[in-house]
């Protein structure tokens, strides 16, 4: 997978970016390390790279304002390096369009496992593995087409309406609503969640979960995914 995936990596730490950018080049990967987040912004559009690596405090363009602009532009995956594990960094980093985050200081096996994970769902966008779609209770299917009231979830064409409009998601936001309407009115953990969307092999911050949710809420309808507390979430049919 790494082989000739191209690695945009935003640090302004010289011993890390370029200790980074060393691990990543042994695992097969092609890195462009910029200092700053101009400089990273101006690499992204010049470049197009496959996953981008931002740390959040970075000179210029901070990491969270890199990663809204890298948004509005393109659905790459972003995977956001913080110092900190707090609310804060890792909410405006979510909020902001990331996929995923890494706190520093990492192990580089480590970061390499989340960059797979995450370039395998970006790969594999087409949702759940093990079931088709299915309609389920309250909702219905026509030729591969999911509805869902107002919703409507192509999962052929992997194209989502809203009253009949079109309604821009990110591969993450699409494997998150079709793990969803697999399994309409069935309650969904965070963990399971974790472990189906986010590829997570091992424990997961959940705030990834819930951030991503409120995304996914804002596009397809507030009331649409229910929240079910001490439990999960699930798809109102």
């Amino acid at each position: 997978m790494a082989e000739h995936t191209h690695v945009l990596f935003v640090e302004d730490d010289d011993v890390i970016r370029e200790a980074t950018q060393l691990a990543l080049e042994r695992d097969g990967f092609v890195v462009t390390a910029m200092p700053d987040g101009l400089l990273g912004l101006e690499a992204f559009r010049a470049d197009r790279p496959d996953i981008a690596l931002l740390d959040v405090m970075v000179p210029g363009l901070d990491g969270v304002s890199l990663c809204r602009r890298i948004r509005d532009e393109s659905t790459v995956p972003v995977i956001m390096l913080s110092a900190r594990a707090d609310s804060i960094d890792v909410v405006l980093g979510l909020e902001a369009g990331a996929d995923d985050y890494v706190t520093k200081p990492f192990d580089g096996a480590v970061l390499v496992a989340r960059i797979r994970a995450v370039l395998r769902r970006f790969g594999h966008a087409s949702g759940p593995d093990s079931a088709g779609p299915t309609a389920g209770e309250g909702g219905s299917m026509d030729g591969g087409v999911l509805h869902f009231g107002d919703l409507e979830i192509d999962t052929e064409g992997m194209e989502v309406r809203r009253d009949g409009a079109p309604v821009a998601l990110t591969p993450t936001e699409m494997r998150l609503l079709l793990e969803f309407s697999s399994a309409p009115g069935t309650v969904l953990s965070r963990d399971k969640l974790l472990e189906r969307v986010w590829d997570y092999g091992w424990g997961g911050d959940t705030r990834v979960v819930d951030v991503h949710v409120q995304r996914l809420r804002t596009k397809v309808g507030q009331d649409r995914i229910e929240t079910v507390r001490g439990f999960g979430y699930k798809l109102k049919a």
